[in-house]
């Protein structure tokens, strides 16, 4: 049985590792004394650390600004995450497959901590469309991805910390109310979301899961409201269900 608890005399790497994490697409610079509030770190201990990122190229300093943000170091571990992805090798030719039938964007995503990180899509063939939104980072609570994995997932709706942030008028934030959500998803093999996560964008999704069965990411067909009404629903469920039974081991 794996244990949850960080090795001893791991402290100072853990708390470099939550530095790095404070970046956002929304906060994609932050000054000394913000990075030493939102981690709760004092000035020194956090100069330190950032002393060290930088050292590797993975937080980078603007002398004019005196702001950090991450470094090419860290895009390059990131590239090499990708190419190295075993799942996203085997899910590449899938997303295809799905993006050429159903006309939309396929995706693969992984659950982290509280969000789905996207990682990787196959672009439909309409020129308005999802894409370009690899290495992305999407609420659980507010996408179809997200619902798929806390339907599926032993643990997933205990992923949701904290308060959950309306991005709609339809975006779910009381935890409560997932729960119906979650018997339906787990009822018919597959999640949906309508402008939950934006005005206008739709998602159907699935969960893939290793050859142990548990829930190792998901899949999802996403694109524009009106060209995924609810008619197409179950026709892309149904595509997206039979994508993720040929990844098990038996296929």
């Amino acid at each position: 049985m794996n244990d949850p608890r960080p090795p001893q005399g791991a402290q100072a790497a853990l708390r470099a590792v939550r530095l790095l994490k404070l970046f956002t697409i929304e906060t994609p610079e932050m000054s000394l004394a913000e990075l030493s509030k939102t981690s709760d770190l004092n000035k020194t201990t956090t100069h330190r650390l950032l002393r060290a990122l930088q050292s590797e190229g993975l937080i980078e300093r603007n002398v004019l600004s005196a702001r950090y943000s991450l470094g090419a170091g860290l895009m390059a571990l990131g590239v090499q995450a990708l190419a190295s992805s075993d799942l996203r090798r085997r899910v590449r030719p899938l997303l295809k497959s799905l993006a050429h039938d159903t006309g939309e964007t396929a995706t693969l995503e992984v659950p982290i901590e509280d969000s789905m990180l996207i990682l990787d899509e196959v672009t439909g063939r309409h020129v308005v469309g999802a894409g370009g939104n690899v290495g992305t980072r999407w609420p659980l609570h507010a996408t179809s991805t997200g619902k798929a994995v806390m339907a599926f997932d032993d643990n997933g709706i205990e992923r949701l910390s904290g308060s959950l942030r309306a991005l709609t008028g339809k975006t779910l934030v009381c935890k409560e109310s997932f729960q119906p959500e979650l018997v339906d998803i787990r009822r018919r093999g597959y999640a949906v979301t309508v402008d939950e996560l934006e005005d206008g964008f739709t998602g159907v999704a699935t969960v893939i899961r290793s050859a142990l069965g548990d829930v190792q990411g998901a899949l999802s067909i996403c694109g524009p409201t009106q060209r995924l009404p609810s008619a197409r629903w179950s026709q892309l469920g149904a595509s997206l269900c039979k994508a993720a039974s040929m990844l098990s081991p038996e296929k």
